[in-house]
């Protein structure tokens, strides 16, 4: 099997953190409208889309809620959501980022943010990194949000590489299965470290060389579309 050629990145959780900020949002929602919300309730939004996450919030609720309302309710959490990502930094990088960035160009090998967010412009100036990819691929650019693998594949195809020489470093598992049904490798970081599909798993960035992530190899695993139904963009 060919050395990768290309590697994307997911955003949130892989480059930087914003989980303490969605929690924030949903709980300041949640509160205004006399709904409990904890931090066991937001692991189940993990990974889910918007109004996934928003419907999930509302089974605790005692009235019901049109589905303008819901909209409503959606844009305010994102609204106090993006206010929060002004208290970003270069400091909220995460572990291994930079390093692994560097290694990759010193080989010359082009990089590409692969991310459901649409938001994801607004954290990389945050954090001084909207020079450091060659493409930026995020949820105002597709239609269906992982694990449906359009984001990876219109990265790929921006970078000019095929997907199969091509490594996405997820730490979602909605992220890996979609890395998986566009045919490429996958390293998943974090939560998603155990994934049973992932060609590689690590803590983070940090734990391997740049070097060593260029050799990571695929499991002999079937094609195709993994677990579920493609809705997912926090």
């Amino acid at each position: 099997m060919q050395p990768i050629k290309a590697v994307i990145f997911d955003l949130d959780g892989v480059i930087v953190s914003t989980d303490e900020y969605h929690f924030q949002a949903w709980q300041q929602l949640a509160l205004t409208h006399g709904i409990p919300f904890n931090r066991a309730d937001n692991e189940r939004l993990r990974g889910v889309s918007r109004m996934e996450s928003l419907a999930i919030l509302l089974e605790k609720s005692d009235r019901r809620v049109d589905a303008h309302e819901q909209q409503q309710m959606a844009e305010a959490k994102n609204t106090i959501y993006q206010r929060s990502l002004g208290k970003l930094s270069a400091a909220d990088i995460l572990p291994g980022v930079m390093a692994t960035l560097r290694g990759l160009a010193q080989h010359g090998v082009p990089v590409a943010i692969g991310s459901s967010s649409r938001n994801a412009s607004t954290i990389l100036a945050a954090i001084g990194l909207a020079e450091a990819f060659d493409t930026v691929v995020d949820g105002t650019h597709i239609r269906r949000s992982k694990p449906d693998p359009e984001v990876f594949t219109l990265a790929a195809t921006r970078l000019g590489i095929a997907p199969g020489l091509c490594l996405v470093v997820e730490d979602a598992d909605a992220g890996v299965d979609a890395g998986l049904a566009a045919g490429m490798r996958v390293l998943a970081v974090g939560s998603a470290r155990c994934h049973p599909g992932a060609s590689r798993g690590a803590a983070d960035l940090a734990s391997l060389s740049a070097q060593e992530l260029l050799l990571i190899q695929s499991p002999q695993l079937p094609s195709g579309n993994v677990n579920g139904s493609p809705v997912r963009v926090r």
